[in-house]
């Protein structure tokens, strides 16, 4: 059977037999995700993005202003020096310093708001994502359950950051090239007539529709190859985070081929993506230097035609500066929209890794049942009710479990014991909905944590943090912490044999900069696990083999712990001795198997027990349905 708990090979080489056709071009689904995108970054008009954007809107009018000015000085010059008027000359040099000045401060501010924007699109888009990824089990299901979207983290992470980074550098070029075209246009007409602004406008539709043409093979590479680069990241990351399994079967080799592989594939897809890249700088640098060009042919036509023959050298000299400085900058605006085209296939690359991220953790949000306990009719000394509920792994259409009813109630310890593969950690997946059953209904008749239920899984969870914070952690007091009593945690750390680790990270609120998981032994985290389980104190503590390296000794003395403190426990295990921990061992055992514990009672066996011996057990404390497939469930009475 496959599990969840997929290896790093199963996430990255698996077929993925329900992944989604996606073509990530221009189109209305760019359109779609980038409106989407933009709601998130401006979702009201006195919100700080807005006002960034008013405050640079003004910024690059005020800077164009400036620039126009600077651009005429030129012509300014060629007067003053053919009429060797050194006043003159003299007043335009100072002119021009200050508007020199003038303009280089603008320009600077206009940089400054650009990075205060992109910090603040980067740190809104993130947060968004973020307050959905981390919702529910919107997580475990992207990363575990859907095969149809690649390197979530990478898209938070590493897409975010890009495309808020180049919309950023864009976004001052973009909001002013309007005014800008439309005022050099109208100075270029009354140059040039209609002649000048036609030409330029044939120029600019020219080159947009060639541009288009050439970006459209470009995003959907840059899709895949961004892809590929999360792929190539994450067999690093799994060597770094499996570096000592990997070391005992010297397994350098083979993990150098096989990431070798995934270094080769990315290389192939960057090198196309560069070919195909190449003839749109072809494109661009042709229109760029044809543009220097056309702004000369453009003032050639009326000079040659005698409209401006009245005029003397000095004076023509200066007029042909002038209607050259118009032309070239209405040129250089659209070609300025040319160039962003690399930009812009990068933005759209970006944008539908985003925006199908987003699609998709909405779909998830709105299939995801949320999982409230259930109404007063329930009994308050009961935690779950499984009500004729079948159950299978999601990878597979066979049932692990079917027409199983169970209830679990306070003071009654469960234990559920069976070979690998029979579906021990399924039920609990069912249990914690990480799993949809496929049938019957599950009911939480209490909350989920200290109050309530608390699951322990078999590799323990560590977060990042202080010892504190591992300890207390998923505790509803919020930080810093001030107000939790220290004792407590220093008795449940000796409680759980791990009072070392006090002297080993410096204390309880001293940072440690290391990860959790490369310092502790495997047996050192279920205890710290467990300790974390004492301080929270839940009535009912659902434990997944949560004490499979630890000795015999050691487990018995965790277990009596948590009975002390109240616990109601739910067991997965192996091991005889969890035994006698549990009133209620509930075995998933293979087909026709007769086995016999340590007391001499014998369990029963039953390829399917109907509804006339589910009767008689009704006044037991769960119920019991029948089992097909891999697995059986057998009863053992108290």
């Amino acid at each position: 059977m496959r599990t969840p708990w997929r290896t790093f090979e199963d996430l990255w080489e698996s077929p993925h037999p329900t992944l989604r056709t996606v073509d990530p071009c221009w189109g209305m689904s760019f359109v779609q995700r980038f409106c989407s995108i933009q709601r998130v970054l401006f979702p009201s008009w006195i919100n700080q993005n807005v006002l960034m954007f008013g405050t640079l809107l003004v910024v690059t009018l005020t800077e164009q202003l400036i620039i126009y000015q600077v651009g005429v000085l030129p012509s300014q010059f060629y007067m003053v020096l053919a009429d060797k008027d050194y006043p003159g000359f003299k007043n335009l040099v100072g002119l021009a310093m200050v508007l020199i000045l003038l303009n280089s401060t603008m320009k600077s501010v206009d940089q400054y708001i650009c990075g205060q924007m992109y910090v603040s699109w980067r740190k809104t888009l993130t947060e968004s994502l973020h307050a959905a990824y981390f919702q529910g089990r919107v997580y475990y299901t992207l990363n575990v359950l859907r095969e149809d979207i690649d390197n979530p983290d990478q898209r938070i992470s590493q897409d975010v950051e890009r495309l808020c980074k180049q919309m950023s550098t864009m976004a001052s070029r973009l909001i002013v090239s309007p005014f800008t075209l439309a005022y050099y246009t109208y100075h270029c007409f009354h140059s040039t007539g209609w002649i000048g602004p036609v030409s330029i406008f044939c120029y600019f539709v020219i080159g947009t529709v060639a541009n288009k043409m050439l970006m459209g093979p470009i995003v959907t590479t840059l899709f895949e190859q961004e892809k590929l680069e999360g792929d190539f990241r994450f067999k690093h990351m799994q060597i770094r985070v499996n570096a000592e399994s990997a070391a005992f079967y010297r397994a350098g080799k083979v993990e150098h081929m096989r990431t070798d592989r995934r270094l080769q594939t990315l290389l192939l897809t960057q090198k196309s993506l560069i070919n195909k890249e190449l003839w749109l700088y072809i494109g661009v640098n042709t229109f760029d230097y044809v543009g220097g060009f056309l702004s000369y042919i453009i003032i050639a036509i009326p000079i040659f035609t005698g409209v401006y023959d009245g005029l003397s050298p000095g004076e023509l000299s200066a007029l042909i500066s002038k209607n050259a400085f118009v032309c070239i900058y209405l040129i250089n605006g659209f070609t300025q929209l040319i160039d962003l085209s690399t930009t812009l296939s990068d933005v759209a690359g970006y944008t539908h890794r985003i925006g199908e991220l987003r699609e998709v953790m909405d779909d998830i949000l709105r299939t995801q049942c949320d999982y409230d306990p259930a109404s007063g009719e329930s009994p308050a000394d009961t935690a779950f009710i499984l009500d004729h509920v079948s159950y299978k792994s999601p990878y597979s259409d066979q049932l692990l479990v079917d027409d199983l009813s169970l209830k679990i109630s306070q003071g009654t310890h469960l234990l559920v014991v069976g070979n690998t593969g029979t579906g021990k950690t399924s039920l609990l997946r069912v249990l914690n909905r990480l799993w949809e059953a496929e049938s019957g209904f599950v009911h939480m008749t209490t909350c989920f944590g200290p109050r309530g239920t608390l699951f322990l899984p078999q590799k323990p969870y560590m977060t990042d943090g202080t010892l504190r914070e591992q300890v207390a952690f998923s505790s509803k007091i919020s930080f810093p912490f001030k107000s939790l009593d220290d004792d407590r945690i220093l008795q449940f750390l000796e409680l759980a044999g791990v009072s070392s680790l006090l002297k080993r990270t410096g204390g309880l609120d001293e940072k440690v900069d290391w990860n959790w998981y490369d310092v502790l032994s495997p047996g050192e985290m279920q205890r710290l696990s467990f300790a974390r389980l004492f301080y929270l104190q839940p009535k009912y503590a659902v434990l997944d083999e949560a004490t499979s390296a630890l000795t015999e000794e050691a487990e018995a003395q965790l277990y009596r712990a948590c009975k002390q403190l109240g616990m109601t426990l739910v067991s997965l295990g192996h091991r005889s001795t969890l035994e006698k921990v549990a009133e209620h061992p509930c075995m998933l055992r293979t087909p026709g198997r007769v086995s016999q514990n340590q007391h001499g009672i014998k369990l029963m066996t039953s390829v399917c027990l109907n509804n006339s011996s589910i009767k008689t057990i009704e006044n037991s404390c769960f119920g019991l349905g029948s089992v097909y497939s891999r697995c059986l469930l057998v009863l053992k009475n108290p």
